[in-house]
């Protein structure tokens, strides 16, 4: 990949569609994680107004303080960047408890964490209809085209995605060439939805560079039979996620009425 030239054209991409679209710039959920980084890096560079949102829900220390120290180091570099915390837990604590309860607690922990991307998803386009501003999504390739890893509605719910072209391993290159924070470099891929240390890894089962390969691999036509050991263990799971996700990645079903009953 010519890192240097990607950028270029994502960050004049992104300046000309806000402009043809007469927003005024940019907001931005930061999680800490290398996506966002990334992200609200090249939105900065577009010179556009550009608004970091902290928006923590029981949020573990470390991804909270990776998150502030990354809008630090933005607006150390880049003087368009400004930053909103809105503390969410307080608001997703009362939504808890106006729902019914449950006869098993973990019943409900998917739908509870999908409910905190949604809440991030409503803040960031209350602050967007507020400034004049596009929300940028954060979602690279492989969750939003391969395996579906982000809640709809949540963190899909967005106006335009300057990263969804490009692998975890490419946005990290990017990452790199920006020179983000070393820490966020570093720190393991999270969602950030469950307000511990757990790693995408963990839930999904496989890295992302096992990921890329298994996509690759599929849009090749392969299928597990082609495959045996840890390699056909990880072709097995992206094809689950894939499968089970596809709700996520293609346009919502629309109900065609025939033409004979209108």
């Amino acid at each position: 990949m010519q890192t240097e030239k990607v950028t270029d054209h994502i960050v004049a991409w992104l300046k000309s569609y806000a402009t043809k679209a007469n927003m005024k710039g940019f907001v931005i959920g930061i999680s800490g994680g290398i996506d966002s980084a990334v992200t609200s890096t090249l939105c900065a560079k577009t010179g556009l107004d550009l608004l970091c949102l902290e928006m923590p829900i029981h949020q573990a220390a470390n991804q909270a303080s990776r998150a502030s120290r990354h809008i630090e180091w933005l607006q150390a570099n880049f003087d368009n960047v400004k930053r909103q915390e809105v503390d969410l837990t307080p608001v997703f604590d009362s939504l808890v408890t106006s729902f019914p309860p449950v006869q098993h607690e973990e019943e409900r922990f998917m739908s509870l964490a999908n409910t905190r991307a949604r809440l991030r998803m409503t803040s960031l386009y209350y602050f967007a209809a507020l400034e004049g501003y596009l929300v940028a999504g954060t979602g690279n390739k492989v969750e939003d085209f391969g395996v579906g890893f982000y809640t709809k509605y949540g963190d899909g719910g967005v106006d335009l995605s300057p990263i969804a072209d490009l692998l975890k391993t490419q946005v990290y290159a990017i990452g790199e060439h920006l020179k983000v924070n070393d820490e966020i470099i570093q720190a393991a891929p999270t969602d950030g939805l469950w307000g511990d240390d757990r790693t995408d890894e963990d839930q999904i089962g496989a890295s992302y560079p096992e990921l890329e390969w298994a996509m690759k691999m599929n849009d090749l036509g392969k299928t597990a039979e082609n495959f045996s050991g840890r390699e056909k263990e990880v072709f097995t799971i992206f094809t689950r996620f894939n499968n089970a996700n596809q709700h996520k990645m293609v346009p919502i079903p629309v109900c065609r009425i025939p033409l004979s009953f209108l």
